[in-house]
This record gives structure tokens, sequence and C-alpha cells, in this order.
């Protein structure tokens, strides 16, 4: 990610270690970068115990190298890796012997009690029987199934308190200069839906689970006290998907007073214009929409089950609200033609949405894209899991070149400069927003 935000998984697994008495601490080398020599002389000046490793697929060598540096210079520190990739692919953790457990799906609980178990000096067959944890015992690997929290409430918020939150970019182009610093508050876990090229239901499971409303309001209310948070981005693909959850929030957003500007992710089938006016009077600003693609064929065969006629309207809905509109779109699809990328386009220059960002596809693991792309070869090379799409269309670098285009095209476009100088002001328009279209730079999301 471009932007440097603040890793809120983590944020969320070292609260619930403290809670549990365990004393945490927090390097996030992700924005630091240092060498792997240097991350791991950071590492032993703390003296843990237990180091836990936050990997995705695109981080998975650094992790293991990380991992073995680690062990080469203390051999009794125990590694944990955590995140999307060990949950997806806890065999090609387990299978390095630098790694000792893989935490599988949601982190809380199962770091919880395996930091338990390892400060009793517990052995691994009595660590076997953690759920959603993966290690090797007796020569086998075994992956016990996680388990899903059903109630969210009972997590504590996020410890930010072991972040350095000055090293982080707190704004975000969707909430108003005036509302900065702005945090990001999980409102909601898991997916009803079942898009081809999304990862999120096998990790977070197919349904959605919310924090209610109550907790995010005083989540939000502390933020705003300890933190100086002026505005929020409420994280949850679906965050309208419970009408009445929604409103219940707009309501306790109002009746505290918080007077804070927010942004959420949601469908454009799942917004109706007297939730967006109570949205509205309770703060909203934007809302984000993954649209995805301007083909309705292309719609289909992602299996995002809407059309391009509720996209149409469900941009309408909000700006006669007067909420901005964010949407991203992707290019590079298999099956896409480089006609279709272009009705992508046009269809994003007839909407003209406040904020827009183009995205290249690549395939990950555990989407029904990535299947499909491995299954009929649809690639030209691989970075470790990840698989990069070339059809006889195009390839991964054609498709860039046409990302680039689009975006820059769009951003520079005498209607978007237009807008963004009312919204910027003059001396911030000259200042920052020539730059972010001359140098090329694409919206960022948070």
């Amino acid at each position: 990610m471009p932007a440097k935000v603040p890793p809120y998984g983590l944020a969320y697994v070292a609260a619930a270690l403290e809670k549990a008495g365990f004393t945490v601490q927090v390097l996030d080398n992700y924005q630091l970068r240092n060498t792997v020599e240097t991350a791991t002389q950071e590492v032993l000046k703390r003296n843990p115990e237990i180091v836990g490793i936050s990997c995705s697929s695109v981080t998975y060598k650094r992790c293991l190298e990380v991992a073995k540096a680690i062990k080469q210079v203390k051999p009794s520190i125990k590694v944990v890796a955590g995140g999307w990739h060990p949950s997806f692919e806890p065999d090609s953790m387990l299978e390095h012997p630098e790694i000792d457990y893989v935490v599988i799906g949601e982190g809380e609980f199962p770091m919880v009690e395996l930091a338990t178990l390892l400060a009793k000096g517990s052995s691994n067959e009595a660590i076997s029987k953690i759920s959603g944890l993966g290690l090797v015992h007796n020569g086998k690997i075994i992956k016990n199934p996680s388990k899903i929290i059903d109630n969210l409430d009972e997590l504590p918020y996020p410890a930010w308190h072991l972040f350095p939150m000055d090293m982080y970019d707190r704004r975000m182009e969707y909430i108003s200069k005036t509302a900065e610093p702005v945090d990001v508050v999980n409102a909601i876990r898991g997916c009803n839906f079942n898009c081809a090229y999304c990862d999120n239901t096998t990790l977070y499971g197919r349904k959605c689970r919310f924090f209610s409303p109550k907790r995010l309001v005083d989540e939000a209310e502390m933020m705003k006290k300890t933190l100086g948070s002026k505005g929020f981005y409420f994280i949850g693909d679906n965050f309208t998907i419970n009408k009445n959850h929604t409103l219940e929030l707009c309501r306790l957003l109002k009746e505290r007073n918080l007077n804070a500007e927010w942004a959420c992710d949601t469908r454009v089938d799942l917004i109706t214009p007297d939730l967006l006016r109570e949205m509205k009077s309770a703060g909203c600003k934007t809302i984000f929409f993954g649209i995805q693609s301007g083909e309705p064929r292309i719609l289909k065969k992602l299996n995002i089950n809407f059309t391009i006629e509720q996209v149409a309207e469900g941009f309408k809905m909000c700006r006669k609200e007067g909420i901005k509109v964010a949407a991203s779109f992707m290019l590079g699809i298999p099956g896409e033609t480089l006609a279709d990328m272009e009705t992508t386009y046009k269809l994003v220059r007839k909407l003209s949405p406040d904020f827009c960002t183009f995205y290249v596809f690549i395939g990950i693991p555990y989407s029904a894209l990535y299947a499909e792309v491995l299954e009929k070869g649809l690639y030209d090379r691989r970075d470790g899991f990840l698989v990069f799409v070339k059809t006889d269309q195009f390839d991964y670098a054609t498709v860039t070149a046409i990302q680039k285009r689009y975006q820059r095209g769009y951003n520079l476009s005498r209607q978007r400069l237009i807008k963004k100088m009312r919204r910027d002001g003059i001396g911030n328009f000259v200042r920052q927003g020539l730059a972010f279209g001359l140098h090329g730079k694409t919206a960022k999301r948070v």
C-alpha cells in the first residue's frame, strides 16, 4: 500500500495480549523498511520470548528471511506467523523450521491462548489443541480450523498506544482537511457476498459480523480524546448491509455530539435515500464503492451481483443527499478485452465520481479468479504465490500502462482540477493539487 497507515489487525492482537497480562511491543518494519539485519537487531534489543510476524503473500519471502535471522541469533525465541498468507497457505510456512507456529484466521484468541500455554511451559501436545493454530507436531503438520468471533464487542480497543502514530499518514482525501487527523475504526468483519476476485470470506467467513453501534461510538470517542482524532474511516466492505444498525450508529453519533466527519465502504445496492439522509446528518462525508468494471459481462463474471444501472442510481442518490462518491475500478481481469477496459473508462468519465482509483488485477490465493488463472494458464510470471495475468489481449505491463493513462487522464481533466481546487482551496491546490496529477500519483484508499 502506498499510504502510511497503521496496521489495525496487529493493533487488535496486541490489545488482546495486553488484556491477558502480557507485555507487548510493536515494530512496524513495513513502514520503517529496515534491512533484515537491522530489524533483527531491533527485535533482540527488546528481548522477547515470542515474535509474531504479520505475513501476506506479497511479504512471504521477507517474513521467512526475518524469521530465519531471528532464529540464528536467538534460537529460543518462538516465531509465530499470522495474517492472510499463513491463514490460506499454512503448509508453506510450517515447512520452514524457523516458523514455530502459524495463526489461521482471526488472531486475537489463538495468540492469547498460545502465549498463555508457552508462558506455562506447556508441551506441543497441549498447544496442538488450540483452535486456529498450525504447527509441526510429531513430524506432522497440524492445522486446526479457526473459530469465528461471534461477539466482536468482546475484543478490546486496538492498542494504538504501542504504535508511533506520528509516523503514519493520518490524512484522507475523502475527508476535509479541517477534520484531520483521520483514523480507522473497524466496523465489520466477514462478507455475505462472494465476489470472484476476493479472498475476504476465506479469512473472515461468509457472514457479516458487526461491532455494535455503541462500541463503535465509544471507540471513536476514545480515539478523539487520546489520539486527537477528528475524522474516521469506518472499515467494512458492507457498512450499510444492516440498515437498523447503521441508523442506530448515526443516532448515537449525533447524541454524543462527536462532530466528526467520517467515510465508509459499502455497495451501491445497499443504500436508500432515507438512510443516506441520516448518514449525512451524522457526519458522513464520503462513501467508497468498489465497482470494478463498466462492462456488464465482466460484472457478471466477477459475481458482484449489481448492475450498471444500480451503480448510476447509487451515485445519483449520494449526490442528491450531499455525500461525495469514491470508487475503484479493476483492469486486466481474465476474460476482459481492451475494449472492455475502454468501456469502464467511459463509464467513469460519465459518472464522474469525486474520487476514483484504477487497480490492476493480480491473482491472489483462494479467490475464484486465481483458480481460473492457474487452470487456464493465463499468466506469464509468478511472484511467490501471486500470478500476473497474460491473455491474447494484454499482459501485466500493458495493463499497468493503461492504468496510468486512465488515472492521469481522469485526475487531470478540467472538470477534476476545478473540483479539486474548490475542495482544497487555491493555496493547497497550487502546492499539492497539481503535483497529484503531474507527478502521476494515484488516489489512495486507506
